[in-house]
């Protein structure tokens, strides 16, 4: 498999996964308070990675874990919570779309902050996909407005450390292993997150029931496959690519989010559609850029 191929694999693998993570958190909410889901979900990722990749910490150079702690707050602990509370008040598919802010961020932090270069054709792509995701947002509030959207610029400001985050790996941890940048990033988060939920009152207020079992099963589901495979997988995603298509995949996201939104009776327009193939468009236009 060519470097190609194994860029637009890794992007769909992705766009699954990750896709489908937000009717998992909406779920999840249902037993479970923002912030303990929160802390749960990275304290498991951290327990599993440790176990599956510790040796490859020993490849993160002294210099190097400055880069490890940032990456780690900014581009999961802080978002984890971020969505976590945006998806308690809107629809997951919108909290989704949300995330198509991701690109624009990236791009303008990657040319102000880290001096990347970037093509006429991937602005006019994240243009096209940020009016894709207008669309959607719009139409969705239409539909929907007895749900809160204020939530909603707490996702958009998840994204600004999404966007931090692929630009850092890009720029300072290319050369390192992606399972050693994740591993050293969960290292990081795992006292962190079990003193978060701690102090949640988790422990005291977990009682078995069959909603908090059934909970617990969909965060340990989030914690192995939509934060510890996928977070290695973009990782990788970034090192074989650029920031900006690495971070394309919040535009095919919304497109699995409104699908298993509709499964579960979020609702659905004709418009909408048409906004996820002006998604579509810009995503093949950043990857067409050279």
């Amino acid at each position: 498999m060519n470097l190609q191929q194994r860029k637009w694999l890794f992007l769909i693998l992705l766009s699954l996964v990750w896709g489908s993570s937000y009717i998992l958190i909406k779920k999840a909410l249902l037993g479970f308070q923002p912030i303990p889901l929160g802390a749960l979900r990275i304290t498991t990722s951290s327990i599993l990675l440790l176990m599956v990749g510790f040796s490859s910490l020993k490849k993160i150079k002294k210099h190097q874990w400055k880069y490890i702690f940032y990456t780690a707050f900014l581009g999961t602990f802080f978002p984890v919570f971020l969505f976590s509370f945006a998806v308690q008040e809107i629809d997951s598919s919108i909290a989704s779309m949300l995330n198509s802010f991701t690109p624009f961020n990236t791009f303008i932090i990657g040319i102000m902050v880290f001096s990347f270069g970037f093509k006429k054709k991937q602005f006019i792509g994240i243009l096209l996909g940020l009016i894709g995701t207008s669309i959607l947002i719009l139409k969705g509030a239409e539909m929907n407005p007895n749900q809160n959207y204020w939530f909603s610029l707490l996702a958009i400001l998840a994204t600004f450390g999404y966007a931090m985050n692929v630009n850092i790996v890009k720029k300072y941890l290319s050369d390192l292993d992606a399972l050693a940048i994740i591993t050293g990033n969960f290292l990081m988060m795992l006292i962190p997150a079990i003193l978060v939920l701690f102090y949640s009152g988790f422990f005291s207020e977990f009682k078995g029931d069959e909603l908090q079992i059934d909970s617990l099963l969909y965060v340990v589901i989030l914690a192995v496959f939509g934060t510890g495979v996928a977070k290695v997988l973009y990782t990788k995603l970034v090192q074989i690519s650029t920031p900006v298509f690495a971070s394309s995949v919040t535009y095919l996201m919304p497109l699995v989010a409104i699908l298993w939104g509709s499964l579960d009776g979020e609702k659905l327009s004709i418009l909408q559609l048409f906004a996820g193939l002006l998604i579509m468009a810009g995503v093949y236009l950043v990857n067409r850029a050279k």
